[in-house]
């Protein structure tokens, strides 16, 4: 089975690599919001409970995201594995799985340095009217500040401003980097280094992950 967790920073590339996992393998990535509102628009058992925590303004509890996750896993197109993007977060995410019963095979680490992120971010910009991308230095547009697709201004999104981008990191390092001993224990993590291309990443996800 590929059964896979993707690890990484902020701005790491995961849901690039996701991607082209995807493609190769055919298995889905199972992301934890659009996992949420699928549940909560169905009206499953857990999708009601997790509508009920969201409609008080409460956390959705990790019980309820991996009965959520379990129905998930279920269904024909995650039979062969699947991709988990967004979850778990933490050490405790983690645990609870486990004892959920929720078989992980693999765990791959994308592993940035933190300058490279800070770099890779605050230079992503983006056009609020058609969504296009940009980066400043690696997909410039053609004119500074103007979108090459519609002629709409792009600009730096919140989550990509220096001191937001800062404190995403801060918290990946505290919360969910402690992961990587936890996988290691189990002999499930394999560290890859982010590479100056997506396909030269990509090849070494891969290899990792046949390996």
């Amino acid at each position: 089975m590929n059964n896979i967790i993707l690890l990484g920073a902020p701005g790491a590339g995961k849901g690039t690599q996701a991607e082209v996992i995807c493609k190769e393998l055919n298995i889905p990535t199972i992301s934890t919001g659009n996992m949420l509102r699928a549940a909560v628009k169905a009206g499953t058992e857990y999708g009601l409970k997790a509508k009920a925590a969201m409609d008080a303004g409460a956390l959705v509890s990790d019980d309820i995201v991996i009965g959520i996750l379990k129905d998930r896993i279920a269904e024909p197109d995650a039979q062969n594995g699947f991709i988990l993007d967004g979850f778990p977060r933490s050490v405790p995410q983690a645990e609870a799985l486990d004892a959920m019963g929720v078989q992980i095979d693999k765990v791959i680490e994308i592993d940035v340095a933190d300058d490279t992120i800070q770099k890779r971010l605050s230079g992503r910009r983006v056009c609020l009217d058609c969504g296009a991308t940009y980066h400043v230095d690696f997909k410039p547009s053609k004119v500074e500040g103007v979108c090459d697709v519609c002629g709409k201004p792009i600009v730096i999104r919140k989550d990509d401003e220096p001191a937001t981008v800062k404190s995403r990191l801060e918290t990946y390092h505290k919360t969910t980097e402690p992961l990587k001993g936890y996988y290691e224990k189990q002999g499930k993590l394999t560290s890859v280094k982010g590479r100056e291309t997506v396909e030269e990443t990509s090849a070494a996800v891969m290899a990792a992950l046949k390996a």
